[in-house]
């Protein structure tokens, strides 16, 4: 099994989470709510639940949130 891919260090699950109760995109929102979560030390399997997606999702929203940030477009389901 392959190591899981790291968030970026400069956000934290608290600010994720505002950034998500201010946002008007529910993709977006369920997005940013599930990094939180790994942010807070969660498996990305939970992550994955809170995201209603599976764990390769979850991978894709790891990859582009490091690249773009939080404002990342969604790429995937």
């Amino acid at each position: 099994m392959a190591a899981a891919v790291r968030l970026r260090e400069d956000y934290e699950a608290g600010r994720l989470r505002e950034l998500a109760k201010r946002s008007e995109d529910a993709n977006q929102t369920r997005r940013l709510l599930a990094l939180a979560a790994i942010y807070d030390g969660g498996c990305r399997g939970d992550a994955a639940r809170i995201g209603g997606v599976g764990l390769q999702t979850v991978r894709d929203w790891v990859l582009a949130f490091n690249a773009e940030g939080p404002a990342c477009p969604q790429r995937v389901r």
